[in-house]
């Protein structure tokens, strides 16, 4: 917010487009698979947690998708009458989608293939699940206002 709060020439917040008032599906969309699929539905209210939520999506969820989870992109989408014939590309990652445009210098190159090549995706998929259990188990304990379920910081591990 202070991003945009604090420019000569302030940035105003509104809900939606003007004259797309159905453009929340669109925002859903990333929060998907950016948000959802990650750390699930339930309301996380504690700030405490926002910290440690970040560093997570910085040191490992975004390393493990845009080195080694490849997507295809939509190329063309064609009108038969009807029907809508919609046309992909090959499923690439967002780093190869990189290294073959020619945004990058050479140097930059490779030092996306020496990043890539130094990660191992199991293991930051190991350490993503790891991280995200004492998160999701904090959560779960601060949403419930009954006693039946209590967490241990310390063994990360639910208590009936």
């Amino acid at each position: 917010m202070r991003y945009f709060q604090d420019r000569p020439r302030k940035v105003g917040f509104t809900r939606s487009l003007p004259y797309h008032k159905n453009d929340n599906g669109h925002v859903e969309q990333k929060n998907w698979t950016h948000v959802r699929q990650l750390l699930g539905y339930d309301r996380l209210e504690d700030p405490i947690m926002v910290g440690e939520i970040n560093r997570v999506y910085r040191e490992l969820w975004e390393p493990l998708h845009n080195y080694f989870c490849a997507s295809a992109k939509l190329v063309s989408k064609d009108r038969h009458g009807a029907k809508v014939k919609r046309r992909h590309d090959r499923p690439m990652t967002p780093c190869d989608r990189l290294l073959q445009s020619d945004a990058l210098c050479a140097a930059k190159k490779a030092q996306l293939k020496a990043q890539r090549k130094a990660r191992n995706p199991f293991e930051l998929n190991r350490r993503l699940e790891a991280a995200l259990r004492p998160l999701l188990l904090q959560a779960l304990h601060s949403s419930r206002p009954t006693d039946s379920l209590h967490y241990e910081p310390a063994a990360a591990t639910l208590i009936p």
